[in-house]
């Protein structure tokens, strides 16, 4: 069994995906990034970056104690591990598969997250930064809209690396990209959002998170955050 703490953001997604693709038993605890849940001293103590997704893996392949990991991407590596798919076993396509899974957690995951932070939520609209974030998308769409033009999928094979990726394009409104643009993409995108797999994991987010408002709470609770946070002088 695997608890996963989770909320319904792109990088919670990407577990929901795998876990729904390989039918592996999971359940999840709810982590309310608007309240504040990510820093109450349980969750720190299975994710000290206090970001969700983090898993605790009650049945580990070493049948020692529960193993926990936080970080999307090393989720993603840990479960496609314990049950031995969407990750090649052969030296080239297991490093063709990680190749994009960290261009994803690097490049278009913190670069999409910052297009979303300003062109929605940063209470000034500064254009510079507008036009930074979302270029820098576009280019990212275009890095890989090219490396689908001659394959199904990013790495091949469907893998964790598509898992990864697709969350972060389904906002591709909100970070001002029209999926017309990116052909290739956008036949790689429909593909994955027609998977039962994927429209099972997106039911389950809409489930929990039934009203996914901004307020100056929760505006604050998730965007100011410093040092003093992590040290715990603060409460957020």
């Amino acid at each position: 069994m695997i608890d996963l703490h989770y909320w319904p953001t792109p990088n919670g997604h990407k577990i929901t995906i795998f876990l729904e693709e390989t039918g592996t038993p999971y359940s999840i605890v709810p982590v309310n990034i608007g309240v504040g849940d990510q820093f109450h001293p349980d969750f720190l103590r299975i994710s000290p970056n206090n970001r969700m997704p983090a898993i605790v893996d009650t049945t580990p392949a070493d049948g020692g104690v529960p193993v926990s990991v936080f970080e999307s991407g090393a989720v993603l590596l840990y479960l496609a591990e314990k049950t031995g798919k969407f990750l090649p076993k052969e030296l080239r396509g297991r490093f063709e598969v990680l190749q994009w899974l960290f261009w994803q957690m690097g490049g278009l995951g913190p670069m999409a997250g910052q297009n979303h932070h300003f062109t929605q939520y940063a209470p000034e609209k500064l254009a510079y930064a507008i036009d930074r974030y979302v270029n820098e998308t576009s280019r990212l769409y275009a890095v890989l809209d090219k490396r689908l033009g001659d394959r199904e999928f990013v790495a091949g094979d469907y893998s964790i690396a598509d898992m990864a990726a697709y969350p972060w394009i389904v906002p591709h409104e909100r970070q001002k990209q029209n999926l017309d643009d990116f052909p290739n993409l956008k036949r790689w995108f429909e593909s994955i959002r027609a998977r039962p797999a994927v429209v099972r994991a997106y039911e389950k987010g809409k489930a929990i998170n039934t009203k996914p408002t901004i307020d100056e709470k929760s505006r604050s609770i998730l965007f100011g955050q410093t040092a003093a946070t992590v040290r715990g002088a603060t409460s957020p």
